[in-house]
């Protein structure tokens, strides 16, 4: 390990807190002031000043600067920082979707939906590395509390010199997370103070392993109900002491300390392997691999420990003896402030390491012997020292495992079980492997391992960039069928970066189920089991007439694919199937979101179908606990189950461990098989590939069938294929209305960005040169209740942007919605053969729909639910959208979406107009 102590040279820390904001009132405004950051920057100005690694002149804090004056503070700090540089970040992050660039928002941030510059006044964090990267520090720290923090771990993975940059980020990527109580320090940073102030050495690894601890103790989550999980990015080894705060001295009963003691001390340290152990721990480092000639002269002794005996203190006793021992196991002499040479040993991660000790009452003999004898002596010496006193292991060589989204809440269970199993413990006691587990949407995923290893390698544009989409080129990946496999290797590039090789029996099973509200479900066995997916659902109609049913993203999970297979398999039409699970808004993209959501509004919950893997209902949801509807599982007979299977995935050029990583994934591979993985399996509600039984046969699960009936078990190649690209034929060219509300209130709410035409123009990017689409006005100004502005056809943004300037105005006249959605369902009536995808959108002040008497808003409510065809309603009126408003239940009845101020309306409007649209924004 390669860990730096920078006290005595030129160091600098940063710590931006953004507590204010100028902009946060809708539209452009960001969430709102976090009050809790200004005690955030305080407390840790505090620790670090205590700590005795920064000076109080080189702590530096910037209270809601603007983004030029925090560009002006980094860079002069950057510019400073000799030892160690770090950046602390604490406000609003943001991205502009799932996957994308972190921004860091300042002071002035706004949100421009649409524009060019999407968030004005925020930093990409891009920048802030090539900022920091100007700088001579040999180490970098940046700690970001703020969310989507977890965006920013794939930039990291784009620098040529990411050695020098430790990155410790508050949440996993695309999470939002809660400030909490104004009056106390967010709960990460809260936890990092804690951290930071105990005593002792504390170093980075240590602290960002810890801090995970700590957060997961809590038990906190994410504002999508999951697991708040801290992240860290650091290369293999890499080290920065942080905080050497001196340990109260402690009283001894005898004038040789505490090695006189018979039993333990009253108080361990709760953390004795942890890297930055206090100063009276004793330190243990590799073994050195014999080379020919290595060992350690009189002079590189003299050097060391002539000067740093008279002038080391307690507090820095166990950075000697660490130098120390480094110099005894490097030919080159070099210590951790340094780095070493990578085919030394140092370099071979993976390599067995017997660890060595030296208890620090020991310090002042190793010092004498190292000047009187040679390696070989002091090796014993060393060794004879260590005894049974506590080890502080190397970090472990870290897998990374990529798997399906809706497993991996599994795959973490069982990471975690395995972390801390025999399999995995060395016999000093230390891991033998780390686990990183992630996931990203399968079908970005297949198609990445099938012709994109090169850029998941090396990205080389910004179009095709799998390390800032997928995550870290992966070590292991568990898709959620065999048949995943098979699509990455059919025709696959001749010359891949990446090498699979897939197990050839499946880790588990799980049926894909129909989970029904038990007020509604089938009573029958035969209805439970024996039908094909449609007639479920045609069935759940008839009990029903509210019932809906809801489906994950097919693109983002297999769980959805695999449901659209049996959703297509009947005699229906890909449109027909796709409206028996219409809904409004976009899909869930897994389906423990799915089942989090239906609690959202109790109507939903008690009408709603979900198709689910069957485990969740026995593992159950991060959401769990807001879960009001009892659920029923019914078995669709033609959706084939989840398999999830392990793959090796190895890569090109990456030789240096490969026996070591090897060695690490079989292992795991041979656990997961085992009996304490399958254990894992069986606790989360899966069953036996092959003989369908549950796992874990004395758990009664609520709603769930002991033996599974005869199903289509497990999915084929060419049907996954197959369904995904007739889903997304589904949503090919489509066909919009645009109905612009121009009577005369809406004078107030029709000029700039965020008025009616420019909501509009904004939403265009959704659409692409072969969808079709019209625009009209709606107001009552001759014999029909809508003029044509634009007529329905393909049309250039350019020229549609200029037809709206030229021909957009508000009329001096009242909007009659009822006529003018009549005309607009008849006009949007779907043609025989005619699959395009459709929307109706209209743009309006809500007050003609509020002043609709029973009878006319029953007339447009029957037209919606015939019309089959969603509308979508943006309301520029505050609350336009309540439950119960008109506008709210037009939408509901057509399946649509109701959008007001509260959802960022230009964002919204155009991510509904691109789900049946093609264009690229």
């Amino acid at each position: 390990m390669i860990r730096l102590d920078p006290r005595g040279q030129s160091n600098r820390a940063l710590l931006v807190g953004v507590s204010e904001y100028d902009h946060t009132d809708p539209p452009h405004g960001v969430p709102g002031d976090l009050p809790a950051v200004k005690l955030n920057v305080n407390r840790l100005r505090e620790v670090l000043a205590r700590g005795r690694v920064f000076g109080e002149h080189e702590i530096r804090v910037a209270r809601s600067p603007s983004l030029e004056d925090f560009e002006r503070e980094l860079l002069s700090a950057a510019a400073e920082a000799k030892g160690v540089l770090l950046l602390y970040f604490a406000g609003h992050g943001a991205i502009p979707s799932a996957g994308d660039e972190l921004f860091l928002q300042m002071r002035n941030a706004r949100v421009v939906a649409g524009g060019q510059a999407v968030f004005p006044g925020a930093e990409p964090f891009t920048t802030v590395l090539a900022m920091l990267a100007t700088s001579q520090a040999q180490r970098i720290v940046v700690i970001l509390d703020c969310c989507f923090a977890g965006n920013a771990a794939w930039v990291r993975e784009t620098l040529s010199d990411k050695h020098r940059l430790l990155l410790m980020m508050s949440v996993q990527a695309n999470h939002r997370i809660d400030a909490d109580d104004p009056r106390t320090p967010t709960p990460y940073t809260a936890e990092l103070v804690r951290l930071l102030d105990e005593e002792g050495e504390t170093g980075f690894l240590d602290l960002s392993e810890r801090i995970r601890e700590r957060m997961a103790a809590r038990g906190l989550t994410t504002v999508r109900r999951e697991a708040w999980e801290p992240l860290c990015r650091a290369e293999p080894g890499e080290d920065v002491l942080l905080v050497a705060k001196p340990r109260t001295p402690e009283r001894h009963a005898g004038p040789t300390g505490p090695e006189t003691q018979d039993g333990p001390a009253e108080h361990p340290d709760p953390h004795p392997r942890r890297t930055g152990a206090a100063p009276d721990t004793p330190v243990t480092t590799p073994t050195p691999e014999p080379t020919s000639g290595s060992g350690l002269t009189l002079g590189d002794t003299d050097t060391d420990t002539d000067t740093d005996t008279d002038t080391e203190t307690d507090v820095s006793r166990t950075s000697l003896t660490v130098r120390l021992l480094d110099r005894l196991r490097s030919p080159r002499g070099k210590d951790r402030t340094g780095r070493s040479d990578r085919s030394g040993t140092t370099g071979g991660a993976g390599r067995r390491r017997t660890p060595w000790a030296v208890p620090l009452f020991g310090l002042l003999s190793l010092s004498l012997a190292l000047l009187t004898a040679g390696t070989y002596g002091v090796i014993a010496l060393v060794g004879h020292l260590r005894g049974d006193t506590a080890t502080v292991c190397a970090p472990a060589l870290e897998l990374r495992v990529m798997a399906d989204p809706d497993l991996e809440p599994t795959m973490r269970v069982a990471a975690d079980a395995y972390l801390t199993s025999a399999a995995n413990t060395l016999d000093d006691g230390c891991r033998r492997t780390g686990i990183t587990v992630y996931s990203a949407g399968s079908s970005d995923v297949v198609t990445a391992l099938h012709r994109q290893t090169a850029a998941w390698r090396e990205p080389r544009d910004e179009d095709v960039n799998p390390q800032r989409d997928i995550g870290p080129q992966p070590d292991i990946w568990i898709p959620a069928s065999r048949a995943d496999f098979a699509r990455v290797m059919e025709d696959r590039d001749t010359d891949p970066w990446a090498v699979l090789e897939a197990a050839d029996e499946p880790l588990a099973y799980s049926p894909v189920v129909l989970a029904v509200p038990r007020a509604i479900a089938a009573d029958s066995m035969e209805s439970r089991t024996d039908l094909t997916l449609n007639r479920m659902i045609e069935d759940l109609s008839e009990r029903d007439e509210k019932a809906d049913v809801r489906r994950p993203d097919p693109e983002f999970t297999d769980v959805g694919l695999l449901a659209t297979i049996g959703l297509y398999g009947g005699d229906e039409s890909v449109a027909a199937a796709e409206q028996l699970v219409a809904q409004s808004g976009p899909p869930s993209p897994t389906a423990a979101e799915l089942l989090c959501t239906l609690p959202d509004r109790e109507d939903v919950d008690n009408h709603t179908a979900a198709l689910v893997p069957e485990f969740l209902m026995r593992s159950g949801v991060g959401c769990d606990s807001t879960t009001r509807t009892r659920r029923t599982a019914q078995y669709p007979k033609d959706v084939p189950g989840v398999a999830p299977v392990f793959v090796r995935v190895t890569w090109q050029g990456a030789d240096r461990d490969k026996e070591a990583r090897d060695a690490s994934a079989a292992s795991f591979q041979d656990w997961l098989t085992g009996e304490e993985g399958q254990a894992v399996f069986a606790e989360n509600g899966f069953r036996n590939p092959y003989k369908w039984e549950l796992l874990d046969r004395d758990t009664k699960v609520d709603g769930v069938l002991v033996a599974s009936p005869p199903l289509d078990r497990f999915a084929r190649q060419d049907k996954m294929d197959e369904a995904l690209k007739e889903y997304r034929a589904a949503g090919g060219p489509g066909r919009v209305l645009y109905l612009l509300d121009s009577s005369l209130s809406m004078d107030n709410v029709w000029k700039g960005s965020s008025g009616a035409p420019g909501l509009l123009k904004q939403s265009l990017g959704g659409l692409g040169g072969q969808d079709e689409y019209g625009v009209w006005a709606v107001a009552e100004t001759g014999d029909r209740s809508y003029e044509q502005l634009l007529k329905s056809g393909s049309h250039r943004r350019a020229d549609t942007e200029r037809a709206l300037d030229a021909r957009a105005r508000v009329q001096d006249a009242e909007a009659d919605p009822r006529d003018a959605l009549d005309a607009a369902f008849e006009e949007m009536e779907r043609s025989e053969g005619d699959n395009r995808r459709r929307l109706i959108v209209y743009i309006t002040d809500s007050e003609d729909s509020d002043q609709l008497t029973r009878d006319r808003l029953g007339d447009i409510l029957s037209g919606a639910r015939r019309a089959e065809v969603p509308v979508t309603v943006v309301s520029l009126k505050n609350g336009g959208c309540d439950p119960g408003r008109p506008d709210r239940q037009i939408t509901d009845a057509s399946k649509g979406r109701c959008l007001d101020s509260g959802d960022d309306p230009g964002t919204a409007l155009r991510d509904e107009v691109a789900r049946t649209g093609t264009g690229d924004e």
